[in-house]
């Protein structure tokens, strides 16, 4: 036809079909991501910086005497460091992380490492998953990250259950940065389940940050977990974003903008209901904290704005073509922004001078709030007839289908072994 007018229409149809796509991914931001969420409150937000600091120490040999030290301190006394754990004690199984008992802020803090770029072993972790080769309460998460989550909470059980006995009323948390944050996701999912092993320990207890998360789960249990887990992005960072298996990532990690690229181009094709409709597409864990910082066709860094919420479709699906994806990606960064904005948010408290009392009040208020979005995000799921998604009771549980579905999935759920059998830790 277009050839028989002399005028290529199909051509020009289609060369303006891909100028209009490429015109709408370049104008996409990180904003857009969470636009449409809630702000946070510095009750919320007030662990982040802290445990961004508690990761940042673990890259140090002494903490008595720091090389890294950052400008406010780690906020670490190393009286209270319960043990720290090198390659040489994990023999490359898993990152290295230091327990630390909190009596400032009454918290156990397990804090793992990110992913370091010159042992082959953490290479080797995060290849070792194939898309529905592991599942977990009825959902799949990543193999590798799990079977290093299952190593170290079978080595530390002993200690972890010890330290929850003499503290009754400390959290337990687990936070880890990149590849530590994918670990750290996976022990909070453990740990709820073997929630007898650690002296039957509450689940509103357990709790876990994960900071610039690996997707390491899918959907339905990054849903179900938001109450547990919590996940911090900076602006534009590149690896929660990522929706494809990490190991096409890691593999050509020198290429990494080609690969971005090409991935953000399939991705961005892929419809929103094939992709919901895939019940072995990962995603980042729980409840999702974004710090905003910088506007488009804006120079400079703006006062950092956190947003918040527990999504389920748009949940981070779009790389952000930014040259600022993989600076943001960096534990300094992050740690530096969260600071920024907890201190934007107390000073906002402090000049609305909110008594104490308003202030309890408000948390409470905060609570319900969060209550009430993480059920409306489990219906969510179930509307959009996400696999495996359950929708709360008006019991405050899951319904009686989810609990067959967590019964007959247990099997497949890692269970730590019981104090009669060998127990594998880094000594033995």
């Amino acid at each position: 036809m277009s050839i028989i007018c002399g005028v290529p229409l199909l051509e020009c149809v289609y060369c303006l079909a891909c100028a209009r796509w490429a015109w709408k991914r370049c104008l996409h931001t990180a904003g857009h991501d969470s636009e449409t969420w809630g702000i946070a409150t510095s009750e919320e937000f007030e662990p982040v910086p802290r445990l961004c600091r508690y990761i940042l120490a673990v890259y140090e040999d002494d903490l008595r005497n720091p090389l890294w030290e950052p400008s406010e301190g780690y906020g670490i006394d190393p009286d209270w460091l319960v043990l720290k754990r090198t390659y040489e004690d994990t023999r490359g199984r898993a990152p290295p992380y230091i327990l630390y008992v909190d009596h400032g802020h009454a918290d156990i803090v397990l804090a793992i490492r990110g992913l370091n770029l010159a042992k082959e072993s953490d290479y080797q972790m995060l290849l070792d998953n194939k898309l529905g080769r592991k599942k977990f309460d009825g959902g799949y998460v990543h193999n590798g990250l799990l079977k290093a989550a299952e190593l170290i909470l079978e080595s530390e059980c002993e200690i972890l259950k010890e330290l929850v006995e003499k503290y009754p009323k400390y959290t337990l948390t687990f936070t880890g940065h990149s590849l530590g944050s994918g670990v750290a996701a996976m022990l909070a999912l453990i740990a709820v389940h073997n929630k007898d092993r650690l002296a039957n320990i509450d689940r509103n207890r357990i709790r876990c940050y994960a900071i610039a998360p690996a997707r390491c789960m899918s959907l339905n249990l990054a849903v179900r977990y938001a109450d547990v887990i919590n996940s911090v992005v900076l602006q534009d960072d590149f690896l929660p974003r990522t929706a494809t298996p990490l190991e096409d990532i890691f593999k050509s990690l020198f290429c990494l903008p080609c690969i971005l690229c090409l991935r953000c181009m399939r991705d961005t094709c892929m419809s929103e209901e094939k992709k919901l409709k895939d019940p072995r597409r990962l995603y980042a864990p729980g409840r999702l904290y974004h710090i905003v910082e910088r506007k488009p066709f804006r120079c400079g860094r703006f006062p950092p704005v956190v947003r918040t919420a527990v999504p389920v479709d748009g949940r981070f699906e779009h790389i952000v073509l930014s040259c600022n994806a993989t600076s943001d990606h960096a534990i300094i960064w992050i740690e530096k922004e969260a600071q920024r904005a907890l201190h934007l948010m107390h000073d906002k408290d402090h000049s609305m001078e909110i008594p104490e009392k308003q202030r309890m009040e408000r948390q409470e208020t905060l609570q319900r709030e969060h209550t009430q979005e993480y059920n409306a995000a489990l219906q969510r799921a179930v509307t959009l007839s996400v696999p495996h998604a359950f929708a709360p009771s008006q019991y405050g549980t899951f319904d009686e289908e989810e609990g067959d579905s967590s019964q007959g999935s247990s099997r497949e759920s890692p269970v730590l072994s019981s104090k009669n059998d060998k127990r594998e830790n880094w000594d033995g």
